[in-house]
């Protein structure tokens, strides 16, 4: 899963993804992306790393991107070359900024930037459709897919953005290549100083969120760089003190997640215990192709016990004997948490 994180100048953005991925990236790097990757923390994994002893415990992972965005006195606004890398993400997240910053002049403004975001993509998805319609009379495109784009065009002229649209009423299979901007899953996170670091997202922006169909969260850059360097008990300590109950971290993943409605199927044994990040509603046969193509192709049955069920009986051979181990054929629904064992032959 890849999540750009994209900001105007001084949104505290570069703070952000160097806290998120422990890196050193300075602000103001210049028009080249940054990437860092970020194990997605698991207590599951934990726990079952802790019963096998394997010799590799891997979890899920996210690539983060750290997008460069305007600089300098012309701040309102992303570069076209932003606006371009920013298409190949699979989640947006704006960080806006809601604390003052003495290297300028103007006072924090959220909402004006959440909206100039907004407008900037908006349009960038117009022009494109536009284009795209153009030449779709000249050269007789298909009726259905001329409706397709004609719905994209309309609720975008209606200042909505396209994940707005129900799944049931555009057929996405085939815009992927197109990289819509209003179409990907948005977090927006609203950055602030240490002192406010606990206080909630303001109604007003909760109502402008839902509007645009999108999530938010609040965090101080500032506050989660302090945390990422203390120990765990100092974490726990220093969060309590903010009225914090949780780093800004796992409640960004959880967010992120959750916008791409991810779970998590695992592989155990005393090899490797492992996290497979899949999409809700995964067939097995599909869930066998992300261990490893061989095992979708020859799949026969998968073995599945959900991970409740193994942590209270304690083994595989003691899940078996309870009957908590089934055998699903290849249209079994793979569920959160579900440990499986895929029986193949090719």
């Amino acid at each position: 899963m890849r999540i750009g994180l994209v900001g105007f100048a001084g949104s505290g953005k570069t703070t952000v993804f160097n806290t998120l991925t422990g890196l050193n990236v300075p602000s103001g790097f210049g028009g080249e992306v940054h990437l860092g990757t970020v194990k997605v923390p698991d207590a599951r994994i934990d726990r079952l790393s802790a019963m096998f002893s394997p010799k590799k415990t891997t979890f899920a992972e996210i690539v983060f991107s750290d997008i460069p965005g305007e600089h300098g006195a012309e701040r309102k606004g992303l570069s076209g070359k932003a606006l371009q890398q920013i298409r190949d993400q699979d989640v947006l997240c704006l960080v806006l900024r809601d604390f003052d910053n003495p290297a300028l002049e103007d006072a924090a403004n959220p909402a004006a930037e959440l909206d100039a975001f907004v407008t900037e993509c908006l349009f960038a998805d117009l022009a494109m459709i536009e284009r795209w319609l153009d030449r779709a009379r000249k050269e007789k495109k298909d009726s259905l897919e001329i409706a397709n784009f004609e719905l994209m065009r309309s609720t975008l002229e209606s200042e909505k953005p396209l994940r707005s649209i129900p799944p049931n009423h555009l057929d996405r299979s085939k815009l992927t290549s197109y990289g819509f901007l209003t179409d990907r899953p948005l977090l927006v996170a609203l950055n602030r100083g240490e002192a406010d670091a606990a206080q909630p997202m303001p109604p007003e922006m909760m109502a402008r969120l839902g509007a645009l169909n999108a999530a938010g969260m609040v965090l101080s850059a500032s506050v989660e760089a302090e945390i990422a360097v203390m120990d765990a008990a100092d974490q726990k300590a220093f969060l309590e003190d903010l009225g914090l109950t949780e780093s800004a971290v796992t409640r960004f993943i959880r967010t992120a997640y959750g916008l791409l409605d991810l779970i998590s199927f695992f592989t155990v044994g005393t090899d490797e215990v492992r996290a497979w990040p899949i999409l809700r509603g995964t067939h097995a046969k599909q869930a066998a192709g992300k261990i490893h193509s061989d095992l979708e192709r020859g799949f026969i049955r998968a073995e599945v016990i959900p991970y409740e069920h193994f942590i209270a009986d304690g083994s595989e051979h003691a899940a078996r004997d309870v009957g908590h181990l089934k055998v699903e054929g290849k249209d079994y629904v793979v569920q959160d948490g579900d440990i499986l064992h895929i029986r193949f032959n090719v």
